[in-house]
């Protein structure tokens, strides 16, 4: 008789074969809006496209994608947007301040403090700074008042989080805190953004997709893993003026940066709606945006309230607040537990149906159970988090149509993933997702080129190249 064992593998490999006439099918159904997009790079997508950028560099976010991206999208691509743009996932901005200066009035929405926070002082640096603002900017470089304050104000921390700088750097970062504190509301905004900016720089850590990898040198060290060095810790005093410089430079003296569009003379008003879209997004007017242009978190596993840990902390976020913000995100994590859509909106029932109905997603979900029983999986939330993942993007989706023009366009970036050796077709289900919920899929464009998996699922499946795109779908 079979063992128990063959008749798992035997029934892993009917699923995987299934999942691959369906991707298959689908792939095959959609083949006509495949496009391996000239203008799309790996540079473009991402934070990369920023580096260079006044005002875009001054902090180091890697979910962003470029400006140019949506200078391309909204200006060339699409021609004249006919009202509002909307950023669901509005990160630090992009979307919104890159829209503005084309003249195109943007909302946004934001789940995260750290993105709230950049988005607010950008907005105060770029367009409400006077020439005394300017001078006492000038003054915190030349002077660095903080080295003779008196008085520290510590900055709160959680378990991933101590001990994540030299003791030092943690005496400059508590008198910095204590001497921004007798400056006017608009200037300790600057300030603060500052110290944000370059946090990870002076800490024994750095940002590693899922988590923050820890040097050596803190003494944080899990067993069995290997010694960790980052490369030089800046000291805090350097880091710190330094940033400001860099920031003062582009408020006073920086030319409007190449762009593929000229930059129309009056930048349009943006809005900042803080909080999740799911709770938002319902309470948007109909048929009241031009366009959307986001990127989504990806299926991918990583938590952003680990990887921005030490800015949530520097913020004031406690242990709670920090665990309470990650059940708020987006599913994208398994330690998101499941959300009771209906709950949140009643209205929402065709769009989870929609997910629910989707063919090749509901048999890679049921694939993923197996193999959370058969203990195939190396974290048994995974399951959870991709039902999670889609029926949330489901609703985010339908809103979206809701809340657009007729035949107004929606661009979205995101990545196809990989688990338990099966690559899912992020793009393609969630276009068929749309394409139920009253979008025509005019486009998916392809990034040339495509990313690796992890080295885990390398070693046990084998390497299975991944597609990164930019949907294009229009509300028809």
């Amino acid at each position: 008789m079979p063992s128990k064992n063959n008749e798992f593998q035997s029934e892993s490999a009917e699923f995987r074969e299934k999942i691959t006439a369906l991707d298959a099918k689908l792939h095959e159904d959609f083949n006509a809006q495949f496009v391996v997009s000239p203008f799309l790079s790996r540079k473009t997508v991402s934070f990369q496209g920023n580096k260079d950028k006044p005002a875009y560099s001054w902090y180091k976010y890697k979910e962003a994608f470029s400006a140019g991206l949506v200078e391309y999208f909204l200006c060339g691509y699409a021609g004249p947007i006919s009202g509002k743009v909307l950023d669901p996932f509005a990160g630090i901005g992009t979307t919104l301040f890159a829209a503005s200066a084309q003249g195109i009035s943007a909302d946004g929405i934001e789940l995260l403090p750290i993105g709230q926070e950049i988005i607010h002082a950008r907005l105060l640096a770029e367009r409400e700074m006077t020439s005394e603002d300017i001078t006492k900017l000038e003054h915190w470089i030349t002077s660095v008042p903080w080295k003779q304050y008196p008085e520290r104000v510590p900055f709160s921390t959680i378990r991933i989080t101590e001990n994540a700088y030299p003791p030092e750097t943690v005496e400059a970062i508590e008198k910095y805190r204590g001497a921004l504190r007798q400056e006017s509301e608009k200037i300790q905004t600057i300030l603060q953004f500052a110290l944000l900016c370059i946090l990870e720089g002076i800490s024994y850590t750095r940002k590693d997709g899922q988590y923050l990898r820890w040097d050596a040198r803190s003494g944080k060290r899990r067993p069995g893993t290997k010694a960790f060095n980052k490369g030089k810790i800046l000291p805090f005093d350097a880091a710190i003026t330094a940033k400001l410089k860099e920031i003062l430079s582009d408020i006073r003296h920086a030319e409007t940066p190449p762009t593929l569009f000229p930059m129309k003379q009056t930048a349009k008003e943006i809005r900042l709606f803080k909080g999740s879209c799911l709770e938002i997004l319902q309470n948007l007017e109909t048929a009241s945006y031009g366009a959307v242009m986001t990127s989504p978190p990806y299926c991918n596993r990583y938590d952003y309230t680990r990887t921005y840990a030490l800015e949530l902390t520097m913020l004031g976020l406690t242990q709670a607040e920090v665990s309470n913000l990650r059940q708020e995100m987006l599913s994208c994590t398994v330690e998101n537990r499941e959300k009771d859509l209906l709950k949140i909106c009643p209205q929402w029932a065709p769009f989870i149906e929609a997910a629910d109905q989707q063919k090749l997603l509901q048999t890679v979900n049921a694939y993923l159970e197996h193999e959370r029983v058969s203990g195939n999986l190396n974290n048994t939330s995974i399951p959870r988090m991709v039902r999670g993942y889609f029926s949330e993007m489901a609703c985010v989706i339908g809103e979206c149509a809701r809340i657009l023009k007729p035949n107004a366009r929606l661009f979205m970036v995101n990545d196809n993933v990989r688990y338990a050796g099966v690559s899912i077709s992020v793009d393609t289900i969630l276009s068929d997702i749309a394409r139920t919920l009253g979008f025509e899929v005019e486009n998916i464009l392809v990034v040339p080129g495509k990313k690796g998996n992890s080295s885990q699922q390398m070693g046990m499946y084998g390497r299975a190249p991944l597609r990164k795109c930019v949907y294009v779908w229009r509300k028809r």
